[in-house]
């Protein structure tokens, strides 16, 4: 005797939207959107010199993390200041960490965009915060941006005080007040 499966396509669409909610719900934490309020996610960057540093190893610190390009023009508009936020705060216990998603030099990614000389870049723009590289993009997905600049600004607690997409003026008194108020608490 043979047996039928329903052909129903009410019993298969219940059956897919129940498969459907069950993922969603088993993999929620995926995505959880990273916004102000949240733990910084977890994350680990190449300096320019090929040394692995983790996000968490500047726990206790406030932090800019910037998420940023080689050929994003933005980006270059937001880096003097960037420079000056970086030298005004000098001695303190606040640091830059600017991610490039570049491609390594000399290659493309995928969208064809030739790879990046961070070390002619940040000697060209005069910067002296570190740079770090992520070619995988890795970190664009850890941190959910949808492109570049983009930026969070991490208290010493490990919290994301601030989340900005696109450039901004990082000396501005509104950005230099936040900073300094989380480096006195």
């Amino acid at each position: 005797m043979k047996k039928h499966f329903p052909r129903s396509p009410y019993l298969w669409t219940a059956i897919l939207g129940v498969a459907v909610v069950v993922f969603a719900w088993v993999g929620r934490e995926n995505y959880r959107p990273v916004i102000a309020g949240e733990d910084a996610p977890g994350y680990n960057v190449l300096s320019l010199a090929g040394e692995e540093v983790s996000l968490d190893d500047f726990r206790g610190r406030v932090v800019l993390l910037n998420i940023w390009a080689t050929w994003c023009a933005p980006c270059k508009e937001e880096m003097p200041s960037m420079q000056r936020l970086y030298e005004e705060l000098e001695g303190t216990d606040f640091e830059i960490l600017a991610v490039s998603v570049d491609a390594p030099f000399g290659e493309v990614d995928a969208f064809g965009r030739a790879g990046g000389n961070l070390d002619a870049f940040t000697a060209e723009m005069g910067l002296t915060f570190p740079i770090f590289q992520d070619p995988s993009g890795g970190i664009q997905r850890a941190y959910q941006t949808t492109g570049v600049p983009e930026s969070f600004v991490v208290g010493r607690d490990g919290i994301i005080y601030k989340k900005l997409a696109g450039p901004t003026d990082w000396d501005a008194p509104v950005n230099v007040e936040l900073i300094r108020r989380l480096l006195a608490s």
